[in-house]
């Protein structure tokens, strides 16, 4: 756990991704590495994701691959035996965070109140995804929080943009932040990958940066 969350932090940005179309998935994950940002949180919200992210990984096997939007045990198995390296949620759920530990791999379950992450921290987290971001407060939030949990690190996503992003980096209790603006459904859809290439490279430039 403790190396993939110093790997995610130099990365700095996560790009959430919705796949609706598994033929989509190869061609994303090459620009996202010439891009700069080799990592990528697939959420399971569409039929595709799953073999989604066993495309991506045999292809790129040095990707760090997470699955979002895990509501479910189910769920958290298949992403673990499509290759996911990481299991995202948008809440708290005991049931699945505890499975997932069980089963040895990280796992950073969605909390934005300080009853959720008493919760979580009780089961040994402390890197949690803070959810949604902007509308639960932002980076005002998150660190009047953190003042209350001294060890508590946070992966913020939810209405950050290239716009907001550098002041979320460059708060040291912000491992990384998950954004889609690089990777609009839209883009995907249409195909526009060098435009998307080109955005995950402004992204990356502006970890580069604020964090060196």
């Amino acid at each position: 756990m403790t190396e993939m969350m110093n790997q995610l932090k130099k990365i700095g940005i996560i790009p959430v991704v919705v796949l609706n179309d598994v033929k989509d998935a190869l061609p994303l994950a090459e620009r996202l590495m010439k891009g700069g940002l080799p990592c990528a949180e697939v959420t399971f919200r569409t039929a595709a994701a799953e073999e989604s992210i066993r495309t991506m990984a045999r292809a790129f096997p040095d990707m760090i691959l997470g699955a979002g939007t895990v509501l479910t045990t189910e769920q958290a198995d298949r992403a673990i035996d499509a290759g996911a390296k990481f299991i995202v949620s948008p809440g708290f759920n005991p049931k699945v965070t505890e499975h997932v530990l069980k089963k040895g791999m990280p796992m950073t379950p969605g909390v934005c109140t300080p009853t959720e992450i008493e919760a979580a921290m009780s089961l040994g987290l402390d890197v949690l995804k803070f959810f949604p971001a902007e509308p639960s407060g932002g980076l005002a939030m998150i660190k009047a929080v953190c003042a209350a949990y001294v060890n508590l690190q946070i992966m913020p996503t939810g209405g950050i943009n290239a716009q907001n992003v550098r002041d979320y980096l460059k708060y040291d209790k912000i491992v990384a932040c998950g954004g889609s603006w690089m990777v609009s459904g839209s883009l995907v859809k249409e195909g526009k990958f060098d435009q998307i290439e080109q955005l995950v490279r402004e992204a990356a430039g502006i970890v580069k940066e604020i964090r060196g």
